[in-house]
């Protein structure tokens, strides 16, 4: 048995899911659209209890906590943090997904711009896990292997793209941190990683495509940068997040996962 093909996404064999998270408790951040909204659904399906922290909880995937905070607001982070840990008597899993994008070269965004998208992709991913860190601290001691922190960062991390400078100086400063934090707490049990979307159909991306002055020449081109010839979907990147959360990535720590399409590491020559 197969699920629909959905445009040119090719269809995939379907499987029983595995219920590897059975038992756990997990909270994603940005979790009620797009790529957030995708993860906590396939957390749950996958047995995980899951709290959804996002600034409007509407789009949150039925039977989530929904908690509803803004990244950039240290106390609020606090409170919704420690309400998942209290709901779920213990917090394993982290998905530090929450984020902003901007436009434009090094000339064109203002310094308060700059204050602004560092400030939820960067700070917010900071605050989220100064507040996590303690619980999964306490979940770590009694469920070796199962306690995670990953992080949504970009392919714009490792990739130029153009008028992207400060996404991309964002996503940069998330990869480094990743990496820092994996060296600081795997020796407390705590896992910590990345994945690097490529072009991701996500609400974002839809909005950025329809104040194109010629919106379906933009997705042609976007989707041509990418060897598989299409959008990432949410979907797919959420695959990946749970596969690092997951208890069968235990050794897996300190890793950025491109899930771009091929476009980090191919490089084909022009179709004829």
């Amino acid at each position: 048995m197969t699920r629909p093909t959905e445009g040119n996404v090719p269809a995939v064999p379907a499987h029983p899911v595995a219920r590897d998270f059975e038992g756990l408790g997990a909270l994603v951040t940005g979790g009620a659209s797009g790529i957030g909204a995708a993860v906590a659904a396939l957390l749950l399906a996958r047995g995980a209890r899951v709290a959804v922290l996002d600034r409007s909880t509407a789009g949150a995937p039925a039977g989530t906590l929904a908690l509803a905070a803004d990244v950039t607001d240290d106390e609020a982070v606090r409170r919704a943090v420690d309400a998942a840990a209290a709901e779920f008597g213990a917090l394993h899993t982290v998905v530090s997904n929450a984020g902003t994008g901007a436009v434009g070269t090094v000339l064109d965004n203002a310094d308060d711009e700059w204050r602004r998208v560092l400030d939820v992709n960067v700070m917010g991913m900071v605050r989220t896990a100064r507040h996590a860190v303690p619980h999964l601290r306490r979940a770590a001691a009694g469920a070796p292997g199962c306690v995670s922190i990953t992080q949504t960062c970009s392919i714009a991390a490792t990739a130029g793209l153009p008028e992207r400078a400060l996404y991309s100086a964002s996503k940069g400063a998330v990869l480094s941190l990743t990496l820092a934090m994996a060296a600081d707490h795997v020796r407390e049990g705590i896992r910590v990683n990345c994945v690097n979307p490529g072009t991701a159909d996500t609400p974002w991306v839809g909005r950025l495509l329809d104040q194109a002055p010629d919106p379906e020449a933009e997705r042609a081109a976007l989707n041509a940068r990418q060897p598989t010839g299409r959008l990432v979907t949410a979907d797919e990147v959420a695959a990946a997040v749970v596969h690092l959360a997951s208890p069968a990535a235990s050794a897996v720590t300190g890793t950025a996962l491109a899930v771009d399409g091929g476009m980090q590491g191919l490089r084909l020559r022009p179709a004829t």
